[in-house]
């Protein structure tokens, strides 16, 4: 299961800075505070794909756009998932590397096949019921950084066989000039092919130190992210959203790029249902909110996602048998230190 938060790396903003695009009319055509972006904030895979679709909207040709992120990002500000591809022992190893670590975050996939002279990379994005159309300027992007790694490791002007993407694409002629190959459109996939002999080639940017650090950490993570339970995450994202109010199942589906009915049959399956997990979401912040005394009862009952102080009252004496005030009484007087 990826997570349900996508966080931008800091060298993207620099980018889109370096292109003259700024952070603030990046996140007012996509809809967000700019906090989102300033304190590079991770974000829902609904607010990923609109940032891209705002960064399309503010360049002046979709492949230009692709060309010039795939570019100027600096490999300085690479986030340690893509670190550990720049620093891999060859191209294959990077390539391994990077569709490993693409299940940390975000949300597509990379399913690599080798076959005759060729190294075909599709790119997939999880949870296909997911209606959202995901930007062309992502997909190519996306594709265009597989190369540019490449070429950057190897220190060589690598080109691919062939790109197919499943949309138009702006200029096709400047994506061939980058990709130094055919380009086809409206295909039913996104693809790119390139030289199997390309794959053995060494990185010059090997670094096996820094990978002797950098690998364990990621594969901790990655052994974390996959024994995540769904109702775990789902909590996660009800006890951060709770003073939204009248977050449902299909909210929080659509966050996780699944539909309602998939997300209930997995908790199902682990056990729960969707509204026991908004319970004990409020239940548990509520303690929290209450251990805290900077917050007053009126603040915690909106924090946890009561409409008013009446309610709150209510649902706290079912779970603790107590009201709000006693339980902070005594649990201050047993956590003085609190």
């Amino acid at each position: 299961m990826k997570s349900d938060r996508i966080k931008l790396p800091p060298g993207f903003w620099a980018g889109l800075q370096q292109l003259g695009i700024a952070p603030h009319d990046i996140a007012s055509k996509a809809r967000l505070p700019l906090t989102n972006i300033t304190e590079s904030a991770a974000v829902t895979s609904a607010q990923y794909f609109r940032i891209w679709q705002a960064y399309a909207d503010l360049v002046e040709d979709t492949a230009i756009g692709i060309i010039k992120l795939a570019t100027v990002f600096e490999t300085a500000q690479y986030p340690p998932p893509v670190l550990a591809t720049y620093h891999a022992h060859d191209y294959r190893d990077a390539l391994n590397r990077m569709a490993l670590y693409k299940q940390l975050c975000p949300p597509e996939s990379l399913r690599i096949t080798e076959e005759g002279e060729a190294c075909t990379i599709e790119l997939e994005w999880t949870h296909r019921e997911q209606q959202q159309p995901v930007p062309p300027v992502l997909v190519g992007a996306t594709l265009a950084f597989l190369l540019e790694l490449g070429r950057r490791g190897t220190g060589l002007p690598l080109t691919a066989r062939s790109v197919e993407f499943s949309h138009s694409m702006g200029d096709v002629k400047a994506l061939e000039d980058y990709f130094g190959c055919p380009i086809r459109t409206g295909t039913t996939a996104n693809r790119l092919t390139l030289y199997r002999r390309d794959l053995d080639r060494p990185f010059i940017s090997h670094n096996k130190e820094l990978l002797e650090i950098l690998t364990p950490v990621l594969d901790r993570s990655l052994e974390e992210e996959r024994n995540r339970s769904i109702s775990e995450i789902v909590k996660r994202i009800l006890k951060r959203s709770l003073i939204e109010g009248g977050l449902d199942i299909r909210a929080v589906a659509n966050e996780l790029c699944m539909s309602d009915r998939t997300l209930q049959r997995r908790l199902t399956g682990e056990g729960t249902t969707f509204k026991q997990l908004l319970t004990q979401a409020r239940h548990e912040q509520a303690r929290k909110y209450l251990a805290d005394p900077k917050f007053n009862i009126k603040e915690v009952a909106f924090l946890t996602g009561y409409e008013d102080e009446n309610s709150f009252y209510r649902a706290f004496r079912l779970w603790e048998g107590d009201t709000p005030s006693n339980w902070r009484s005594e649990y201050l007087r047993a956590n003085p230190t609190s």
